[in-house]
């Protein structure tokens, strides 16, 4: 009798241990569930809200008697990108020449003083008498086809500002692996490994990353650009016959 008692009571001992065991672990594994779950909730979340910041990227037209250029304006830039579509829609570019072309580096436009200018007129010095603080973001750099804020040199403007109205394209080249090492020495930059990879293959403008805001890119008409670039131009880099933009209109928004 006492032997079956004594085996009763072990037993129920041992049930209440295992009970409880397997009660923590399954708490642990119903925790678990929860957190796998609500990670993946904020992950595709995440994924969505991307996808509707791309979605909603807006996209700018340029005719210009070369060509159309097709600019998409990034939204996390978006001081640079809100005066740029005020100006759009105000008119402010249409009848402007690129006034500055570069080959192998850039082309700008966007200074007020160029519309109806006169031939061999110097050009480059116009604005709308205000300036659009800077807006550096990491991932947004010179690669070819950056659309970018033109400004003032540093010693009148160590804040880097923008000129609220021109802008330039960056054609660019491509950079070796040695050209980035002694631009960075020289420069004082540090590039990532995107940005290698970028200038490496696509080419681009290292020189001026992080000195001038860097606010949208060419998706469509980057031969318009190099054919831009390619044109012959004084000793102040105005192309010889004037290069204009006819229209500029938001086409998405």
């Amino acid at each position: 009798m006492i032997f079956c008692l004594l085996f009763l009571f072990l037993f129920l001992f041992l049930h209440a241990k295992l009970v409880k065991l397997f009660y923590n672990e399954m708490k642990k594994i119903y925790f678990l569930i929860i957190f796998l779950f609500a990670a993946s909730v904020g992950f595709s979340q995440t994924i969505v809200n991307q996808n509707e910041e791309m979605d909603n990227e807006v996209l700018v037209v340029m005719t210009t008697n070369y060509g159309d250029i097709t600019l998409k304006l990034y939204n996390d830039t978006p001081l640079h990108r809100d005066n740029f579509i005020k100006l759009v829609q105000e008119g402010t570019y249409d009848g402007l020449l690129f006034h500055r072309v570069i080959e192998g580096f850039m082309i700008q436009g966007g200074d007020p003083d160029s519309r109806d200018a006169k031939p061999g007129k110097m050009l480059g010095e116009g604005d709308l008498g205000y300036l659009i603080p800077a807006e550096f973001v990491p991932n947004r750099f010179h690669k070819r086809g950056a659309l970018a804020a033109a400004r003032q040199g540093d010693d009148v403007n160590p804040e880097k500002q923008s000129s609220a109205s021109q802008f330039y394209i960056v054609q660019g080249t491509v950079w070796s692996e040695a050209d980035l090492e002694r631009m960075a020495v020289r420069f004082n930059k540090k590039f990532t490994a995107e940005q290698r990879k970028v200038y490496a293959t696509e080419g681009g403008a290292p020189h001026l990353d992080g000195d001038y805001t860097v606010f949208g890119e060419v998706i469509e008409g980057m031969d318009v650009v190099d054919s831009i670039a390619a044109a012959k131009r004084d000793r102040f880099d105005r192309p010889l016959e004037d290069i204009k933009i006819i229209k500029a209109e938001v086409i998405k928004k």
